[in-house]
């Protein structure tokens, strides 16, 4: 049987999917199509109904979920692993003189995001998606933040200096590349989430059509699983392949961002993982920042 599959072009995911594509592991019978796309494109297909099975960022997962439910292989949650707010000029260079803003020593304390909040609400946000986790992250922090403008994730950096946008929304690489391009750290929205939640973030998940039949969901689950297994257990075999898709990226980077987001959670979420979802679905429903849903979100 052939199933469409999609996922991005990002080293976690090329790390994670070569021994499945490449039948290094037993597929139990399955074939892949596979779709390459950046994460904002595979939400859109996701909307669609377009893939049998796709990567989706968890914000975009809350849209789809009448047709997808969630494999328990593949996620990326994890801490120390969230979007980042960028800028010419760190946050407390932002403030005006007269901002009148409490000293504190550490970026992500309540009150400094509290006291920040006015100064940001009318300024230009590049980021990398409307139903990327990041964004999700970014309207549970800053409500007032509109005047946004979506953008492929790789760009952003570029418009930050350039002018285009105050501010960007950085994931994927874009952590360990904006400091040498001169840009600062205005806050971290993956800390920021950690210290209010206790929580892993989680970012995106492996999800299957629903209508398909439990035999191949759990098919796919486990096949997904051993993928994931393999490649940490043979962390150098998918390098060329990594390398084929990961563009200019250095190889040093490359390993730093698969070290990143693929961890214990990417071959099963387990009570943890689970958790840490239902509490990132909780607090949207809550700011009603997604729509309601009765569907059940893993897969049983």
């Amino acid at each position: 049987m052939k199933l469409s599959l999609g996922f991005s072009p990002c080293p976690n995911d090329t790390f994670i999917f070569d021994a499945l594509i490449h039948h290094k592991i037993d597929t139990e019978g399955l074939e892949f199509e596979v779709f390459f796309d950046d994460v904002e494109t595979l939400n859109q297909k996701a909307f669609r109904k377009e893939l049998d099975i796709t990567k989706l960022s968890f914000h975009a997962f809350a849209y789809a979920i009448k047709d997808y439910v969630l494999l328990d292989a593949g996620s990326a949650l994890g801490f120390g692993v969230g979007p980042l707010v960028i800028g010419k000029k760190s946050f407390k260079e932002m403030l005006p003189a007269d901002a009148g803003m409490r000293s504190s020593n550490e970026v992500g304390d309540s009150w400094v995001v509290n006291d920040i909040k006015p100064y940001l609400s009318d300024l230009k946000i590049g980021i990398p998606g409307k139903y990327t986790t990041a964004n999700f992250l970014l309207s549970w922090l800053l409500p007032n933040a509109k005047n946004k403008v979506e953008m492929v994730f790789s760009e952003i950096e570029d418009a930050v200096l350039d002018g285009t946008i105050d501010l960007g929304l950085i994931i994927h690489e874009n952590r360990f590349t904006y400091q040498d391009k001169g840009l600062k750290k205005v806050f971290d929205l993956g800390d920021l989430w950690e210290k209010g939640t206790q929580c892993a973030i989680p970012l995106g998940g492996i999800v299957i059509k629903r209508d398909l039949s439990d035999e191949i969901k759990f098919k796919v689950n486990r096949v997904l699983r051993r993928s994931v297994e393999f490649a940490f257990a043979n962390p150098k075999s998918a390098i060329d392949f990594i390398k084929q898709h990961a563009q200019a990226m250095d190889e040093e980077v490359m390993y730093k961002h698969i070290e990143l987001y693929v961890n214990k959670y990417s071959i099963d979420l387990g009570t943890e993982g689970r958790e840490a979802i239902k509490t990132l679905f909780d607090t949207a429903l809550g700011k009603g920042i997604i729509p309601k849903f009765n569907e059940e979100v893993f897969l049983t």
